[in-house]
Parts: structure tokens; sequence; C-alpha cells
């Protein structure tokens, strides 16, 4: 929609009626909500462009070098290990930071280096630990899923992650498979319906079938003005042109509020002929709005889960791109600030007699 007042898609009140009937309010309400939709859309998606960039640009190169700093903390503990100024307690003490801090590091990435230091201190390999806890956990979601929700789960089903438990259950709590789906629907279908329910189905059938021929009607008569292949001169083609692929475009998408947009921004109708339509033509229009403002707001919805997700923030509210701003920049300065203690450890305990003074005073946790 263009930015001219012309062509803002509202219902006015005109000199045959004193007030708006509740069609052309909910006309209206729709048609407010859709723009606002829209914008928080464009917004959102110009938001995951700007962030995924800086995340490549900025975020995972800070978090590289902060792993790259916590590898050569492992080697220097590594190092010191083996000297004889450091007695038996002060061995325990090294062994208990290094295999934590190797555990920390490997949580999120796979390096050789730091494996190789987590084997040497555990006397076990890190790979087998991995795969021996994989195959607990999953025979522990075996067991939860039997004793929570009576399903028998087969070995060959992939449990390896949480969500994929998660995406298992829901499928068998809240949905059939593909094979059940289609019996159930026969199933349903093959049913007596009463009247009642017959009658329901088939004024919904005609209510959506009166509400698609709707936006064709309004699409055949931009076509029919727009149309650039009869235009014989060519900067008015060019235009009917750049036009024709907007209509195309909102055609496509069942964008009704773009299509009657552009009906205003040729001129093709204007606000009068909005406030004269019949209200049994803008009941149709706008069960065709309501689902549009559905389907944007699952589109918003969707991209908020992503990175709710990612970041595991609370699946309830809503998350705005500003919050979504502030807690990138509360992650980056904590990355900073994390690279600029391990730089300061490095230094500070390269020395085996400083790193045994302060051996004195760490305690292993209980």
């Amino acid at each position: 929609m263009t930015k001219n007042s012309k062509n803002i898609v509202h219902i006015q009140v005109n000199t045959q009626q004193t007030t708006l009937s509740a069609a052309q309010k909910q006309f209206n309400t729709l048609c407010k909500k859709i723009e606002g939709r829209k914008k928080l859309l464009l917004e959102w998606e110009a938001a995951v462009v700007n962030f995924s960039q800086k995340v490549a640009q900025e975020y995972e190169p800070l978090l590289s070098e902060s792993i790259q700093l916590q590898v050569k903390w492992l080697q220097l503990l590594d190092s010191h290990y083996d000297n004889s100024l450091f007695n038996k307690q002060d061995k325990r003490k090294l062994k208990h930071i290094m295999l934590n801090d190797c555990e920390t590091i490997l949580q999120n990435s796979d390096l050789a280096e730091v494996k190789a230091i987590f084997n040497k201190y555990s006397n076990e390999d890190f790979d087998t630990l991995k795969q021996e806890l994989n195959i607990l956990e999953e025979e522990a979601l075996r067991e939860l899923a039997k004793e929570m929700f009576n399903l028998d789960i087969s070995a060959d089903v992939d449990f390896s992650t949480p969500e994929k438990f998660h995406e298992f259950i829901e499928a068998h709590l809240y949905g059939f498979t593909a094979l059940e789906n289609e019996e159930h629907r026969s199933f349903a279908s093959a049913k007596k319906k009463t009247k009642k329910q017959l009658e329901k189905e088939a004024r919904q059938q005609e209510e959506e079938a009166l509400a698609s021929k709707s936006v064709q009607e309004v699409y055949r008569k931009l076509v029919a003005v727009l149309h650039p292949d009869r235009e014989p001169d060519d900067a008015e083609r060019e235009r009917k042109t750049e036009l024709m692929q907007r209509v195309n475009t909102a055609y496509g998408k069942k964008d009704l509020l773009k299509l009657l947009a552009l009906q205003l921004e040729i001129e093709q109708i204007d606000v009068t002929h909005l406030s004269q339509m019949a209200d049994s033509r803008l009941k149709h229009f706008n069960k065709i709005l309501k689902d549009q403002l559905m389907e944007i707001e699952q589109e918003i919805n969707q991209i908020e889960w992503t990175y709710k997700q990612q970041l595991q923030l609370p699946s309830v509210g809503r998350l705005s791109i500003k919050k979504l701003a502030l807690l990138y920049a509360h992650d980056i300065k904590e990355i900073h600030e994390q690279i600029a203690e391990i730089k300061q450890y490095i230094e500070h305990f390269s020395p085996a007699e400083t790193l045994k003074v302060w051996l004195k005073s760490y305690k292993i946790p209980i």
C-alpha cells in the first residue's frame, strides 16, 4: 500500500448514513490490523537478515576466539601438571579444573585437542562416554514415554535429542500418521451426518466459494485495465507492466487488501465506492481478511518461536525485535568479558609459582 492517504483502504461515513454498519466497522478494523502486522512482519524479516549478518560477522568470530583461548588455558594447565612444584592436592585441583573446562568446551564443539586432554586426565575415552550417555538418555526417555503416555517405543525410533523426543510424543498425542489421518477422514466421512451438520457444511463451502470469487472479481477488474500487451505507448506499457507484477504477486498471496489498495491507486475505485459496498459483499471480504490476518500472525509467531528456541526463552509471551537486540547486545558484552578474563588468567598464571599460590585458595565444589 502506498503512503498516499488516497490509497488507504478504509470505509468512511458518507452523506447517506450517520454511522458505519457492523460489517463496515469490522472491515476497517481488519484492514488496520493487517497493515500493522504486515509492517511488523517486514520489520522482523529485516531483523532476521540483520541478526544473521551480526552473528556471522561479530558473534561467531568472538566465540571462536573465546574457544581458542579456553584451549590455550587448558594447555597451560596441562603443561604445569607435571611440575615438581605441585603436590598431590594441587594436582587433584588441576585435574578437576581441566576436566570441568573440557566438558564445558565439548558441549558445543568437537575439538580433538580438548578430547585428548579430557581422555588423559579422566582415564576414559570421551567419545565412548558420550555414546554410553546417549544410550542411557534414550532408554530413560523410552521409560518416560511408557510411564507417562503408555507408549511402547521401538528401538529404531530416534531419541538422540530431547527435541526429537518431544516431536515424537506430540505427533502421537496430538496427531496421526499420514495413513492414520487418511483412515480417520475416511471413517469420519463414512459416518452419517445430521441434517444440521450437512447444512452447516454447505453454508461454509458456499461462503468460501463466494469469498474466493470476490478476490477473483477484484483481480479481473485490475487485469482488464492494466494488461500491458495492448498498450501502444512505451512509457505507459512499462508502468502497467510494473503494476501488473504487483497485482499478480498480491493475487498469488490472496492479498485482498493489497488488491483493493491497487484499485485505489489507479483510481479504479474510490472511498465512496467502498462506503457504498453492500454488507453482503463486505462479509465475504471480511472472511478473506480474517484468513489473511491469521496467516501473517502465524509467520510472525514462527520467526519469534525460532529465536525463542535458539535462545532457550519461554515459549509463552511475545518476543519483540527490541528485546532480541538487547539479548544479543548482552551476549556480545558477556563474550567480550569472557575473552578478557581468559586472557588475564593465561597471562597471570603462566608462572607456575603464581598458579600454586592461587590453587591454595581454590576449593573443589562438592
